[in-house]
């Protein structure tokens, strides 16, 4: 192929697939599947490696995040990000309605624009000549943070407006969102990591964006919603329900649906017409908030009119011409019946409170999680106790408090106990993890969690296989390997409860139709801890083929981005086994088949090189954050302080390991100390 022939190719691929990531994740209405877009993003994806002079600016392959980042720039916003006054009451919002009447002189009934008030982290995107250039966070609503290389790896941000003719500069704000649903699977990911969980939606969100690396923000599916005008040149609009039309035109994501009818499911915004319409609207929103794929807390209400907003103006730091009505929270009272122990994919014990049915925010119920032995201790929580439960992020049940004063006088605090529940062999609890694990890889919780990851969407995707059918095969003993899936006879299926001769030909299609994938689903597939989506394709990418994965060195493996030295432990750990060997080797002969895929870049030194850190007690951030800072700046981590150490990474309660680090004579780093270092 010529570079002419190439080039025209590559502009060809990258307008289809913004064409394609526009109708999946701003309308909702995909017209090709996940396989046929993925092998036009590995078209190109291969046509910029063979051609890296002809990669467009603004790529789609940009969306899996580049190289990690040294720091954010400040910049100043064009017109200062202000924040709402916030209700909670009807009146307050009838008598908001007066108040504006008084300022405009009219004794009508105001027309309002309202839309539910997303709870994630405000952003600008700042486009120049319909191209997408810079994104800030509000910061002190004078001066945000460019996040931009961050911002560009959401697949519903258009990095070019869908308009021939675009203002020559546009500043469009909306809210940066983690769903419900990825929520829980971000969660349970930290959890069996060993990582302290996230407390909500909105954390996840603020914690993703300010993440140094834009790899690990490309892995958390943010989402985002636009909202306002922030500045404009050339654009004459005359209110807020004009710019939500206006905002579907230039293709980005948005609120997409306006009504001045009656208020469903699906038709989230709508124009109300006096304070009584916006008090019905704030009820039926307050109804729906548990039914939506993300989580918001109350309502947001503008006067519609640009030009009566613009006359009524603001107050300090607030505009006249909006409130924001907020729900109060859903919390529920209940008693803990049992603490029972859970035992995830990894090993991780996760203590689970088994409680009396309560319903919270329309859902009974009746199980949440503590987390950890850390969390269990810091809250005190223990059988028997009256507890305050609200539903995290809408999704995760979690205890908030203990109502202390119905405690019994017999309780007694709560300690995981030193083993598996499961298969009774002793736990461990890894230094500079918070969680303790079943080690014993042939647990039969284990076992089981590892075969529904393997057969988990984003690994060999074998559809026709859900969790309570992998459990059922497990239990029957029809299945304890992976490759004991591909040994599976129809008429052992066929011999089970509920099974006929129509779902036993897909499943059987289905496992038959999982052979080939391609080598990072393989690697992904056999759940090596720590080893993610991106890592397993850095592995497909550098050794090309499962044999030469096998034997892969930890040398090898430290040299490679996205894989540190507790990663490359990991994964050596496994190699080692003949077991892990004899497994794989089964597989391929079974005619598992993996593709390559095309090598990816490699991250440059930062500041940070040659120096080899170990984090301790409490940062700002998550300890996983930190590391992964050190990491994107050129540094490398160790779990353990020793003579071979640079630097020790000190938050409060540091304990063994900074007087261990004194003694050796390490140098001892605060958090302030890292950052001003790291510029």
């Amino acid at each position: 192929m010529t570079k002419t022939e190439a080039l025209k190719k590559i502009k060809s691929l990258s307008k289809d697939l913004e064409k394609h990531n526009h109708l999946y994740h701003s309308l909702d209405r995909p017209e090709l599947s996940d396989y046929e877009y993925d092998q036009l993003f590995q078209e190109l994806l291969n046509l910029e490696s063979q051609f890296p002079e002809l990669k467009l600016k603004n790529s789609p392959t940009d969306r899996v995040g580049g190289a990690p980042l040294d720091q954010f720039e400040k910049m100043d916003h064009k017109n200062p990000m202000l924040s709402l006054q916030n209700t909670y009451s009807s009146e307050e919002i009838i008598e908001f309605e007066k108040k504006i009447q008084r300022q405009l002189k009219t004794e009508e009934p105001l027309e309002f624009f309202c839309s539910p008030k997303y709870d994630g982290v405000a952003i600008e995107l700042i486009y120049e000549n319909g191209e997408l250039i810079s994104a800030l966070t509000r910061g002190d609503g004078v001066t945000g943070e460019n996040v931009f290389s961050n911002v560009k790896t959401i697949r519903s941000v258009p990095l070019q407006l869908n308009s021939n003719n675009p203002p020559r500069r546009i500043d469009i704000r909306g809210e940066i969102l983690i769903f419900k649903k990825d929520f829980a699977n971000i969660n349970k990911q930290q959890q069996e990591n060993g990582i302290q969980s996230f407390a909500n939606p909105r954390n996840a969100a603020a914690g993703t964006l300010r993440q140094l690396d834009p790899k690990v923000v490309a892995s958390r599916k943010l989402k985002m919603f636009c909202y306002s005008l922030g500045y404009s040149e050339d654009l004459n609009l005359e209110s807020q329900s004009a710019f939500e039309t206006y905002l579907k035109e230039l293709g980005l994501p948005h609120m997409p649906f306006i009504t001045k009818g009656k208020l469903d499911s699906k038709k989230l915004s709508k124009i109300c017409i006096g304070a009584n319409e916006v008090i019905e609207y704030y009820k039926s929103i307050e109804s729906l908030r548990h039914d939506l794929p993300f989580e918001i807390d109350g309502i947001v209400t503008k006067v519609n009119s640009f030009s009566s907003q613009k006359a009524l103006g603001n107050i300090a730091r607030s505009p006249r011409w909006a409130f924001a009505a907020k729900f109060k929270p859903d919390q529920a009272t209940t008693t803990i019946k049992e603490i029972v122990i859970q035992v995830g994919r990894t090993g991780a014990l996760t203590p689970v409170a088994v409680m009396e049915p309560v319903e919270v925010g329309g859902v009974t119920i009746t199980n949440a999680t503590l987390h950890n032995q850390d969390e269990i201790d810091r809250k005190d929580v223990r059988i028997g106790d009256t507890v305050i439960i609200h539903r995290a992020g809408d999704v995760i049940p979690e205890v908030v408090s203990v109502v202390t004063e119905k405690r019994k006088s017999t309780s007694k605090k709560f300690k995981i106990p030193n083993h598996c529940p499961t298969c009774k062999e002793e736990s461990v609890q890894l230094e500079g993890e918070v969680v303790k694990r079943c080690v014993n890889t042939q647990c039969p919780s284990i076992m089981k969690e590892a075969l529904k990851h393997f057969v988990s969407r984003n690994a060999l995707n074998i559809d026709k296989l859900g969790s309570r059918l992998v459990e059922v095969f497990y239990e029957e003993g029809l299945v304890k390997t992976f490759s004991d899936l591909f040994k599976l006879q129809p008429e052992q299926i066929l011999a089970l409860d509920r099974q006929g001769e129509k779902s036993t030909q897909n499943i059987i299609k289905s496992i038959n139709d999982s052979k080939n994938t391609e080598l990072h689903r393989f690697i992904y597939a056999l759940g090596i801890r720590f080893v993610g989506e991106q890592t397993a394709r850095t592995l497909a990418a550098h050794f090309k083929s499962m044999d030469k994965f096998l034997l892969a060195t930890e040398e090898e493996l430290i040299d490679l981005p996205d894989v540190g030295p507790k990663v490359a432990t990991s994964i050596i750990s496994v190699l080692s086994q003949k077991s892990f060997h004899k497994e794989v080797e089964s597989l391929l002969k079974l005619g598992l088949k993996a593709k390559k895929i095309a090598a990816s870049t490699t991250s440059e030194g930062g500041v940070l090189s040659g120096k080899t850190f170990v984090v301790t007690g409490t940062l700002p951030v998550s300890r996983n954050e930190a590391q992964d800072l050190i990491r994107s700046l050129g540094g490398s981590i160790s779990s353990a302080v020793s003579k071979n150490t640079s630097v020790l990474l000190a938050g409060e309660k540091a304990g063994s390991k900074l007087a261990k680090a004194e003694k050796l004579e390490v140098e001892v780093w605060s958090w302030d100390d890292l950052q001003e270092r790291s510029k």
